[in-house]
């Protein structure tokens, strides 16, 4: 991924559909145990994840993550919720969420993608029980515009991480 980040000019966009994603790592199973999220933000692996997109938002690349969820929401979104503050707005994403209701009627890619510039797409794969199960890297056109609007379309009506509270 950091090697696609680095040939973007202008944009990335991801899109997330899940409502939970496997395991989770050490940082949702502190989370889990009670440890507040600033003591985890301190050992989480995110750390490399907050570099590196800083690094490209400092030259001018924009970062914004919309999150389709269902409510109430599930214990893997609300600790993401809780995550996002020390992790992508930290890095300079921007983050919206969408009540899945909310989304019915758009036209929506079967799967999470990244975005690059409006152009290439990486479509990320997960396992029935969320973990990671691969991803491809499309640049078909047509593909390329399904998602660019798709992504828009969400995250026009989607709220903004401040306003949103997960139910």
């Amino acid at each position: 991924m950091a090697e696609l980040f680095g040939r973007t000019r202008r944009s990335v966009t991801h899109m997330e559909l899940r409502d939970d994603y496997g395991d989770g790592g050490p940082g949702y199973r502190a989370w889990r145990e009670g440890v507040p999220m600033d003591e985890i933000a301190r050992f989480d692996p995110v750390g490399p994840w907050v570099t590196l997109v800083r690094a490209h938002v400092s030259r001018g690349v924009s970062f914004r993550r919309a999150r389709i969820i269902s409510e109430p929401v599930s214990e893997y979104i609300r600790f993401e919720h809780a995550a996002t503050p020390h992790s992508n707005l930290a890095a300079g994403e921007r983050v919206r969420w969408l009540p899945r209701p909310r989304a019915a009627d758009l036209a929506l890619p079967g799967c999470d993608f990244w975005q690059f510039d409006d152009g290439l797409v990486c479509f990320v794969y997960q396992s029935g029980d969320g973990n990671p199960a691969g991803y491809d890297l499309v640049d078909d056109a047509a593909v390329a515009e399904l998602c660019a609007s798709a992504f828009e379309a969400v995250w026009e009506r989607a709220l903004d991480h401040a306003e949103y509270s997960p139910a």
